[in-house]
Order: structure tokens, then sequence, then C-alpha cells
């Protein structure tokens, strides 16, 4: 093999399909159209869900509930798990709670739940905290630091509104 025919056939930019221009070139008279058919029609461009006449799947699914896209993503730790997870005078930050795999999944808004007992004295951040969380960090003598984050439609209609 020669240097040179590394790269031979291999062009930047691929000259189109000049389709119907005479049977010397291969595409000629049906142009890869075939004969006859719905196919063959000029203007012609099925749905994406076409399935050949048959009732697409998408329809023959049955659809329940509703989906609500504007709906934020909560992720959840209780209280409990901090007590676990860290050491005394720690501050719990959304990074170390992703670290330690209390919260790795995708989430919008992190809320603290007040389920389990807290002994430590935790500085703890989140977006929510349940009424439980704030007293049981705060009674063990942890600090509660509220951080801000993305709010609900209606909420920020709200806020505009005042």
């Amino acid at each position: 093999m020669n240097l040179n025919d590394v790269h031979r056939g291999i062009t930047k930019f691929k000259k189109r399909k000049r389709l119907g221009r005479g049977p010397g070139s291969g595409q000629g008279k049906t142009a890869g159209r075939g004969h006859k058919g719905q196919k063959s029609n000029r203007g012609y461009g099925a749905l994406s869900i076409f399935e050949g006449g048959t009732t697409p799947i998408v329809r023959r699914i049955p659809k329940r509930g509703f989906n609500n896209k504007f709906a934020l993503n909560v992720a959840v730790v209780n209280v409990g798990d901090l007590d676990t997870a860290f050491n005394a005078g720690d501050e719990v930050t959304l990074e170390l709670l992703r670290e330690k795999d209390l919260a790795k999944s995708r989430y919008d808004i992190l809320k603290i739940l007040g389920d389990g007992e807290l002994t430590k004295k935790l500085k703890v951040c989140g977006h929510r905290f349940s009424a439980s969380a704030r007293e049981k960090i705060e009674k063990a003598g942890g600090e509660v630091v509220v951080l801000p984050g993305k709010t609900v439609v209606e909420e920020k209609k709200k806020q505009a509104k005042s």
C-alpha cells in the first residue's frame, strides 16, 4: 500500500445523488422510488408513527393519569440518615450528600425530613425543611441553612404580584 492510497475515495463533501437524469446515471426513470404505490408519488411524506395501515402503537397503548411537566423534582433526606453519615460539627452540603450517596439522583430541590433521631450538632444546608426536621436539628444544637432554589410557576406568579 502506498501512502497516497490511504485517503483515496474519501472526500470532505459528498456530491448529492442526482436522481432522474436518464438511464446512464443508474438512477433514471423511477429515480429509485420503484414502480407505482403510495411512496412513488411526489410530495409523499408519512407520519413518523405510520405502521403500514395498522393502528400505530402510540394509539393502541392506553394513556392514563396526568403528568405535570412543571412539577419540581424533590429529593428527600431524613434526619436519621444525616446522623449516621456525618460526624459532629460537620457542615452538610449538597455536594457532601451526593458523595455519601444520600441524594445522588437528579433533583431540583432537596428537602430534609424529620424521620429518625439526630444526636450530633450539624450545620445542614437544604432548600426545604419539614417542621420536625428543623426542630430536631436546632434541638441538637445544629444550624439550618435554607438555600434559594427553583420555585413552582404558581409561586413565581404570586411573588410577581406582590
